[in-house]
């Protein structure tokens, strides 16, 4: 494995990294989100924590004298942050990331779900897994497009990644342990594939990684630096999405609570519609197969 080939200049796809991530399942993209982009981002994050921007299932009320850095480190994350956050709606459609997705995926898009981690001193990871385990696709298509916010580093809980693409979905085995806020983890007797590799990335980068490829992230280990990241899945619009979050939505063989991003639907005639409401990640996460994807 060559990983400088993992690496985008100037988030162009080269060949090379069209190689690598079809045997190889992720990219890294250094500086696509600006400066600017990246200090809004910030100062938004602390808006929807502090309840400004919208209601969120699990919000605790807030004190006014909190400090900033109190207010955020109540929470883990929350899930689809774009229902209220017009600022993360619109990094949905983030060009450069959106260009390379359509290299990737093909040049028909749609957007199902953003994540919103805030990861504070201490806050566990999440085990090793697939999010085609909780978000399945019909097409293998999925991809997870993981924004760095902050600096991420082994001491804060950056990500980690096993090179390959396992053909299939990988079951699972109870675990017990302080750096995973799981109880349960892909069965690693069963994975074939490089060895983990964390992957530290500056603020601005953008990882990349395919639906089957299988990722995790440690405990946040610093005792004053926040890992803030957003995480946003996406899949090629020609297939159909037949999520249901583990009961939470009413079964259906295509989701239609998307975003239609690029190129075209091909299930457009069928409308959309708006059923997820932002809710808090909690601490210890029990999730069945097709359920929430909780990173």
């Amino acid at each position: 494995m060559n990983i400088d080939h993992a690496y985008l200049t100037n988030g162009h796809v080269s060949e090379e990294n069209l190689v690598f991530y079809t045997v190889y399942g992720f990219l890294i993209a250094p500086g696509v989100l600006s400066t600017s982009e990246i200090d809004a981002l910030r100062k938004e994050t602390l808006a929807i924590f502090k309840g400004q921007r919208g209601a969120i299932e699990g919000l605790l009320p807030i004190n006014e004298n909190a400090s900033d850095k109190e207010v955020l480190n109540r929470y883990v994350a929350i899930h689809f942050p774009h229902k209220i956050s017009a600022l993360i709606y619109q990094l949905l459609f983030q060009p450069k990331v959106v260009d390379i997705l359509t290299k990737i995926v093909g040049p028909n898009l749609k957007c199902m779900q953003s994540m919103l981690f805030v990861k504070g001193p201490g806050k566990a990871g999440q085990s090793w897994h697939q999010d085609e385990y909780y978000i399945p696709t019909r097409d293998k298509s999925l991809v997870g497009a993981w924004m760095a916010i902050d600096d991420a580093t082994v001491e804060n809980g950056c990500l980690w990644i096993r090179p390959g693409r396992p053909g299939s979905i990988l079951a699972r085995v109870p675990i017990k342990s302080e750096e995973y806020a799981d109880v349960d983890s892909v069965d690693l007797t069963q994975v074939k594939s490089e060895a983990a590799l964390p992957v530290e990335v500056k603020s601005g980068s953008v990882i990349l990684f395919n639906g089957y490829t299988l990722h995790s992230s440690l405990k946040n280990k610093t005792l004053d630096r926040f890992r803030l990241t957003l995480v946003l899945h996406y899949m090629s619009a020609d297939s159909m999405l037949p999520w249901d979050q583990d009961g939470k939505l009413p079964p259906t063989e295509d989701l239609r609570d998307i975003v239609h991003i690029a190129g075209l639907d091909a299930y457009a005639w069928k409308g959309t519609v708006d059923l997820n409401r932002p809710y808090l990640r909690p601490e210890i996460l029990n999730i069945k197969k097709g359920g929430t994807d909780l990173e």
